[in-house]
């Protein structure tokens, strides 16, 4: 991996106290580099960041409609959901009308993101389940492909036939050769790609007029609740934005966009995996493309996110490293 760029400062009172780095590709439909910030061939994970491209097969091969699938089941095979009630209620139903159940699932298990929900789990001595995982979603997606297949149960294996279709998808839309995977955090292959090629990928899925490609990204814009939720950043920052926009996060510090009016893709890596710092690089290359707003409370919440003592006295502010948004 080459040489990563500064993106975010974290100021407390009159200096920088921490700082993060990373690497980040804006690419239009044709593959060609607008503009890069760091190594655009460097080497990532893509993490949760590449679900749409994990979920294409499950469209493409006509599987979606054959099991009768809506926008908002599409929405949630893209999502790393909160695990609030609106996501597992349709992951409950989603998996009943496949005729299976939670334990054909094979994400494991987590408390939900959403505290409200899982405070309430809490206090009724639930046991979180695999409905709660924020994959959930993609993963009623694999078994709903596993099923029209025909195969086996164990469609998390790297050489099951959801997979492969998965890692074929994943080649043809970065127009690369993956050279390797790893057992991601739902256990499900995440296939290695070059930050070009994974922006590359989202600018083919902000270009595509109609087809698989334009349906799971329109989901992701019509159902930005689902994609993540209350608080997230995937969510409000979709809610946020000027012109339509499917924005998905990863992790380890990964953040994809999808812009369709522009036609373009972004894909961006945080060097030492820092979710607050994808949000905010991402946020302020999006202010700087006109698709957000700069004084937009979800804009703010991220790009200039205020540190404060336990006491709630400021003590400085998370925002873009100088120099990030001109490049």
């Amino acid at each position: 991996m080459g040489q990563a760029v500064a993106m975010v400062d974290v100021r407390r009172g009159d200096i920088v106290e921490s700082r993060h780095l990373g690497h980040a590709v804006i690419c239009d439909e044709m593959g060609q580099v607008v503009q890069a910030w760091g190594d655009p061939s460097a080497l990532i994970y893509p993490r949760s960041a590449c679900k749409m491209i994990q979920a294409l097969p499950l469209v493409e091969s006509g599987a979606a409609d054959r099991a009768g699938l809506t926008a908002e089941h599409l929405a949630l095979a893209c999502a790393s959901h909160n695990g609030a009630r609106i996501h597992t209620d349709r992951v409950t139903r989603w998996l009943a009308d496949l005729g299976l159940g939670e334990g054909d699932l094979r994400c494991g298990s987590h408390l939900p993101y959403d505290e409200d929900r899982a405070h309430e789990m809490i206090r009724a001595g639930e046991t979180p389940c695999q409905i709660h995982n924020n994959c959930s979603g993609k993963h009623c997606g694999f078994l709903t492909l596993a099923r029209d297949m025909k195969a086996g149960p164990e469609y998390v294996e790297v050489d099951h036939p959801v997979q492969k279709a998965a890692l074929e998808a994943f080649k043809r839309t970065t127009g690369e050769a993956s050279p390797g995977w790893a057992v991601d955090g739902c256990s499900a292959p995440n296939f290695q790609t070059t930050l070009l090629g994974l922006a590359r990928a989202m600018a083919g899925f902000a270009a595509a007029g109609d087809g698989p490609k334009a349906r799971l990204r329109d989901a992701m814009m019509a159902h930005p609740d689902l994609v993540a939720g209350e608080g997230r950043a995937c969510t409000e920052l979709m809610r946020a934005a000027r012109e339509p926009l499917a924005l998905k996060t990863g992790a380890e510090g990964v953040f994809t966009a999808i812009l369709p009016g522009r036609r373009l893709g972004l894909a961006l890596k945080i060097a030492d995996g820092a979710t607050r710092a994808s949000e905010c690089a991402t946020a302020a290359i999006l202010v700087a493309l006109g698709a957000l707003e700069r004084d937009h409370p979800a804009t703010k919440k991220r790009l200039d996110a205020p540190i404060v003592s336990r006491r709630g006295i400021p003590a400085g502010r998370i925002s873009a490293a100088e120099g990030l948004i001109s490049g």
